[in-house]
């Protein structure tokens, strides 16, 4: 069963009259409904504010890394471990296929349900997770295979044992070693990047998001709660952050918007991964036609243009 935010009370309504309808069998009805479906859909998703796509990336329905993973790679096999501590869950690692093409695919993922969210801790990474990432990447460096990152994450774990192993290092560890990855590397934000969580596998020749994705140094909630010591100011938090796909490209602060289906991945989960798969190949392409060298150059002027201004 379809699950309905906030803003799709009147979606809602219309796919209860259409259900109502079938049952009835009244077959003009139903047509009828259909058409003023799509009407309603198009209108309401024409006009999404920041809040309501915090809401989408966010949403319990939405395909993790996992949906991309199993759907777009062949002959994979995930790899465990950071070899130092112990195998985090909350990222995984694949080594597969994607059109014939091979890839190590390094994603962070939140899990389904109560159990495996539970296991995968909401996706927010330790510290082994990320210093998994980084030799996963390494071993791809190794080999030359491209590097996929897919974030999706509230945040690195802040629990007093990440702190302890080391979280800050880590994360600062791969922004550093990504930098200066010698192979071809595309990161995409899937559903939430949060801060540092996002940042540890987010350093790439190509930084893209799904539309209804957002990326922020903060949580909304937390803006709320330290800006203006009220929770309740989430959607003016939301709105001032700026954190969505479409604002952030503004910025310049990523390459590309991918689009999603019309009401969203999880609506539409094999559009979703269609999308996603076609702009990876597409820019996989592009970067395989420059040499490393010019790639690593564009890469750290992309990195150092971050935050610079000029009057």
């Amino acid at each position: 069963m379809a699950s309905y935010l906030g803003f799709e009370n009147a979606i809602k309504q219309i796919d209860d009259d259409i259900a109502n309808a079938k049952i009835k069998g009244d077959e003009h009805a139903v047509e009828i409904l259909k058409k003023n479906l799509e009407k309603e859909i198009s209108k309401t998703y024409k006009n999404l504010n920041e809040f309501q796509r915090l809401s989408l990336a966010r949403h319990p329905d939405r395909p993790y890394a996992l949906d991309y993973i199993r759907a777009l790679l062949t002959d994979s096999y995930e790899i465990h471990g950071d070899r130092a501590f112990r195998d985090d869950p909350s990222i995984v690692c694949y080594s597969g296929y994607l059109a014939g093409k091979k890839v190590i695919v390094i994603a962070e993922q939140k899990g389904r349900g109560t159990k495996y969210k539970i296991m995968r801790n909401f996706g927010m990474p330790h510290p082994e997770g990320y210093r998994k990432a980084l030799r996963i990447a390494r071993l791809a460096e190794k080999f030359e295979i491209p590097v996929i990152f897919l974030i999706d994450t509230p945040g690195a774990y802040p629990g007093v044992g990440a702190e302890e192993r080391g979280q800050s290092e880590a994360i600062a560890r791969n922004l550093f070693e990504l930098s200066n990855l010698r192979t071809r590397t595309i990161a995409i934000v899937i559903g939430e990047g949060g801060s540092g969580g996002a940042l540890a596998i987010g350093v790439a020749d190509r930084f893209a998001m799904m539309k209804n994705s957002v990326f922020s140094v903060i949580s909304p909630e937390g803006c709320a709660a330290i800006l203006w010591n009220d929770p309740t100011k989430i959607e003016a938090a939301t709105k001032a952050m700026r954190i969505t796909a479409d604002d952030l490209k503004e910025l310049n602060l990523i390459d590309d918007v991918i689009e999603e289906p019309i009401m969203g991945a999880h609506r539409d989960k094999e559009g979703a991964i269609k999308a996603l798969g076609a702009y990876i190949l597409k820019e996989l392409e592009a970067l395989e036609s420059q040499s490393l060298d010019e790639i690593l150059e564009k890469r750290m002027a992309k990195i150092l243009s971050i935050g610079a201004y000029s009057e």
